[in-house]
Parts: C-alpha cells; sequence; structure tokens
C-alpha cells in the first residue's frame, strides 16, 4: 500500500517544500515578540506628591559638604581640600556613629564635581547623605 504520486518516475526529485516547521518557528517567534515588546518599552508616569516643610535633623549629628559655583567645597563652612576631606569625615565619623552627611551644591556646579564629593564620603565610610534643595 504505497503513496503513488502523478510523476513518470518514483526516482525523480520532490520539488515541493514541507514550510509546515518553518511557520510554527515563526509564529512562536512572533508570540515571543508580542509578549517582550511592551515590556522594553513600557515608561511609568508618575505624580509626586507634594509635600510640607519639615523640620530639619538635629545638627548634632549633621555635617555639611557645600560645594559653590566656583568648585570650591567646603565642610562644615570650612573650605577644604578634597584630598583631606576623607581623613575628616572618617574622624567625624568615628565620632558619632549616625553621622549625616547633607550636601549643598550650587546649580552651576557640574554633576562631577558632586560625584567626586560624595565618592570622597563613601570612601570615608558615610552611609547616610541627604541632599539640601530649595523650597
Amino acid at each position: 500500500m504505497g503513496f503513488k504520486t502523478d510523476s513518470s518516475s518514483d526516482r525523480e526529485a520532490m520539488s515541493e517544500i514541507n514550510v509546515t516547521p518553518l511557520v510554527d518557528v515563526m509564529l512562536v517567534l512572533l508570540v515571543v515578540f508580542i509578549v517582550t515588546a511592551p515590556l522594553l518599552t513600557q515608561a511609568v508616569k508618575v505624580d509626586l506628591p507634594k509635600t510640607e516643610k519639615t523640620d530639619p535633623a538635629p545638627d548634632k549629628h549633621l555635617a555639611t559638604i557645600a560645594i559653590d559655583a566656583q568648585g570650591q567645597i567646603t565642610l562644615n563652612d570650612q573650605p577644604q581640600p578634597l584630598e583631606a576631606m576623607e581623613q575628616l569625615l572618617r574622624d567625624l565619623q568615628q565620632a558619632d556613629p549616625e553621622l549625616i552627611v547633607q550636601f549643598q551644591a550650587d546649580t552651576a556646579v557640574p554633576y562631577g564635581r558632586v560625584a567626586e564629593a560624595m565618592a570622597v564620603a563613601h570612601k570615608a565610610g558615610i552611609t547616610k547623605l541627604a541632599f539640601v534643595t530649595q523650597e
């Protein structure tokens, strides 16, 4: 019970391509792309709440690093070179383990300068950072 075709010879090459596996693979890829595409381009718009003014933290646990428009760094209102600030912050951290370092940077200061000061604070072991802004 063999299957016979209308071809004149049994040795002729079959010129038809079985496309069913190709269609199956393409449909699977299509489903994968349909599922993953929204996840790649999803953006969440958040309307942040407004808050009232809060009381500042007590001064006994605070150190302030200020960076002016020229990039000059001061620690507790005393100008400091960036290299010496790590040891000063380490000493303050050892004296008060609950130390919070507040950063005040002028809007004209490049981000790189602020990042350098933050890296020095991190090297000194400071784990609590705060940024001071205007209301």
